[in-house]
């Protein structure tokens, strides 16, 4: 029996994993691949994902799912956003109705453009689920670098429970009620990302970062207030926040492959180089569909679209951002 059991062995869900052990729970990680589970078990690191941090002896890995979440009080989700349902579909008859669900993936389901949170209650009608984002890379967590994020779910009172039981002295988090504001500041970030990474590549410098980051965050906004968020989200840590570390980290996978993508590699060239999930690609898709739907303009999300996917020189897809109409900025 775990105290918290997470699903995927990833960087992010690792780092965690360390920051609770070290507060004493027992923890589980499931995860798919048998290097990472042996690792974990026998070397006491994640050599793959979160190389040269220890492990504590009290987190566990398995190959075998039922094995690794039952009888858990707390399952974190931490698979990349596309295996969310299907992960969901299948933990759902291992676990009990009052198991909190926590989830740390971020972005939209590309098939249905539905916020992750929304995918994991079709799939698992009974149990409260809470999304946990912000400014929090796996590799700083790991280490105790101080951090600072937020949690939310429908139900605040559940939201609390999650706040008490990973909140550190170096892991500070607060509550924040907007699901839908903290869910889309956390998808769309990684476009912008992706953008700043490219102009980053090409050889732009702060001058372009900081309009592309400044204009980034007005389209979040765009788009999470058309979907019912509300406006002091994006000023704070799920948005502005994990806005600022995404775009300017060498942490950031998503703003590693702009890097590569500006310097002219391919987009699959670009991922196998990062070896990860690259979040912010399907992202894009999701959110160049989404916008079209709800006729919201986002013009950074529009063009980076058409340079991943339609072949536009990312050089022209800037010409395109700097000579649109004259506007005013509010």
């Amino acid at each position: 029996m775990s105290d918290i059991s997470f699903i995927g062995g990833g960087s992010f869900g690792t780092a965690l994993s360390i920051m609770l052990a070290k507060k004493g729970y027992k923890i589980n990680i499931w995860a798919r691949n048998v290097d990472v589970v042996n690792d974990i078990n026998i070397k006491r690191e994640n050599i793959k994902y979160l190389p040269h941090v220890v492990i504590p002896v009290n987190v566990s890995a398995f190959t075998n799912l039922e094995e690794a979440i039952s009888d858990s009080k707390i399952v974190v989700i931490a698979v990349p956003s596309h295996a969310v349902r299907e992960i969901s579909r299948k933990i759902k008859s291992y676990i009990s109705d009052d198991t909190i669900i926590v989830n740390i993936a971020k972005g939209i389901e590309e098939d249905s453009l539905k916020r992750l949170s929304v995918v994991i209650e079709e799939e698992i009608l009974n149990n409260p689920v809470v999304v946990l984002s912000g400014p929090s890379h796996a590799e700083e967590v790991a280490l105790d670098i101080p951090t600072t994020v937020v949690v939310t779910s429908k139900n605040i009172e559940v939201a609390k429970q999650i706040q008490d039981k990973f909140m550190t002295n170096k892991f500070r988090i607060y509550t924040n009620e907007d699901i839908v504001g903290v869910e889309i500041c956390g998808a769309v970030k990684n476009i912008i990302a992706l953008a700043a990474g490219i102009s980053d590549g090409i050889g732009y410098g702060d001058n372009t970062k900081a309009a592309l980051m400044t204009r980034g965050m007005s389209e979040i906004a765009r788009i999470g207030l058309r979907l019912g968020a509300r406006q002091e989200t994006f000023a704070g840590l799920a948005g502005i926040g994990d806005l600022i570390v995404t775009c300017t980290s060498m942490h950031s996978r998503n703003r590693r492959a702009g890097i590569l993508i500006g310097k002219g590699y391919t987009l699959e060239k670009a991922c196998s180089e990062i070896g990860m999930v690259v979040e912010g690609i399907k992202a894009c898709k999701a959110f160049y569909n989404l916008k079209e739907r709800l006729a919201v303009s986002m013009p950074i999300t529009d063009i980076l679209y058409k340079v991943l996917f339609e072949g536009m020189d990312p050089k022209y897809g800037v010409y395109e951002l700097m000579s649109r109409d004259k506007k005013d900025e509010m």
